[in-house]
């Protein structure tokens, strides 16, 4: 499939970071073929929700494809999912935490959420960290402290991209746990928004005209490095830059070999991220 369209989007667990553009929020870029390549700051989920829901509709208007790529895991690691919600389909766990996570832009549940979702595994985990003042006494503040909770540490792809932090550690620099569990359930009621126009990559064919995938953008660190600009914002340059390098792959014939067949179990349960195993790089693989 050739997308009209290709968004990447740089998410947070926190909350509304202000007015201001600034570090450790929420940015995008989108490469349309005519507007400016540009990223977008997001202060909070919430803009960031109406904005893919507004941008899903317009390209939708136009008979026009996206492919939209998100910094966070799209599924975790052994029998979670089914054994939260009793289906092996990972996007029923989106729904799950679409229906149990409360989110505004001062505060959520994520980690009393989390807390909950701890007892229904034996022994102390799996996730781990607390931020908040509350006392969640099966949400452990240290990863140490789990113990015989009965599930990996990582995915598949998080074991082969050389760096990336495990989906249970929702707090601390680097954790993407946060992000995972906002990001899902953002990603489930934007799917119930379109029903029959997005697929989730790889969990279904991309026969949609939406397509979303997991990026992470510590894969094109050296271009990240080399292109971003002076003063630019380090997560605003992730964007411009991951979206550029995605941009390029198509243009070169190599972006489909990338959204090829990824390992069975992570089309089955525990997703992937775009550009494993091999990385796309501007000017090697593109």
């Amino acid at each position: 499939m050739q997308f009209d369209n290709i968004l990447i989007v740089d998410w947070s667990g926190g909350n509304d970071r202000g007015k201001s553009p600034k570090k450790d929020a929420i940015w995008s870029t989108l490469i349309d073929g005519s507007t400016p390549v540009k990223p977008i700051y997001h202060r909070n989920r919430q803009v960031v929700e109406a904005y893919l829901h507004a941008l899903c509709t317009e390209i939708l208007a136009k008979n026009q494809t996206l492919l939209a790529g998100f910094d966070f895991p799209f599924g975790y690691p052994g029998t979670f999912a089914a054994q939260i919600t009793g289906s092996e389909n990972p996007l029923a766990l989106w729904d799950h935490y679409a229906a149990h996570l409360t989110d505004t832009p001062t505060q959520n549940n994520r980690f009393a959420l989390a807390n909950q979702l701890n007892q229904l595994f034996p022994g102390i985990g799996p996730f781990w960290f607390n931020a908040t003042k509350q006392t969640l006494p099966h949400l452990p503040h240290k990863g140490t402290a789990r113990t015989n909770h009965g599930l990996p540490e990582k995915r598949l792809s998080e074991t082969m991209a050389k760096g990336a932090f495990t989906c249970w550690q929702l707090g601390g620099a680097g954790a993407v746990g946060s992000q995972a569990i906002t990001g899902m359930a953002s990603l489930s009621r934007l799917r119930a928004a379109f029903p029959t126009q997005i697929a989730v990559w790889p969990f279904a064919p991309l026969t949609k005209p939406i397509t979303l995938v997991e990026v992470w953008p510590s894969l094109y660190a050296p271009e990240i490095r080399a292109a971003q600009h002076l003063d630019e914002i380090k997560d605003a340059a992730q964007t411009r830059i991951t979206a550029q390098i995605i941009a390029a792959a198509q243009s070169g014939g190599t972006l489909a070999t990338h959204l090829a067949a990824p390992p069975a179990i992570a089309q089955k349960t525990e997703g992937w991220i775009l550009g494993l195993p091999c990385p796309i790089h501007l000017g090697k693989n593109t």
